[in-house]
């Protein structure tokens, strides 16, 4: 993991994606700190590209007040790397990343990536997955179905 100095949330965590749910619509992706379940990726099409939220939930599965901000892509990216650009709601949610610009890439058969930069700020945050490694199926992110 990489990250600017004042985000330090991760460092020391086994940090663990895995994708939960994949169809059509929508592609569910649980991201575990530790024992922490709280948090889901969730990506879906629009009709210009993609959308990514950010689905937190207390481990009652109710929504945390800081929940579903993310953004769209504003091009049509790579296959296997897309920006999503922070959308109204964050910006009204969380004002100051109302610049925040999320990054998912996927280096076939090697690693998936999710990355944070809040533009204008040295804020970035980068943590790499070796997708090459299997893990034990983690129990599902709090307030979502296995």
């Amino acid at each position: 993991m990489q990250a600017s100095p004042a985000d330090t949330v991760f460092t020391g965590k086994a940090l663990v994606m895995h994708v939960r749910h994949c169809s059509k619509e929508a592609v569910h992706i649980a991201f575990n700190a530790d024992d922490d379940r709280s948090r889901t990726w969730i990506l879906t099409r629009t009709d210009h590209g993609i959308r990514l939220k950010h689905d937190h939930r207390h481990q009652d599965g109710s929504e945390d007040a800081i929940t579903q901000y993310g953004g769209d892509t504003r091009t049509p990216g790579e296959p296997t790397r897309q920006d999503f650009y922070a959308d109204a709601h964050t910006a009204e949610l969380i004002p100051a990343a109302a610049t925040n610009v999320w990054t998912i890439e996927i280096v076939p058969n090697r690693l998936f990536s999710y990355a944070l930069r809040r533009e204008g700020t040295d804020r970035r945050i980068r943590v790499e997955f070796d997708i090459t490694r299997g893990v034990v199926k983690p129990l599902p992110s709090w307030g979502h179905p296995d």
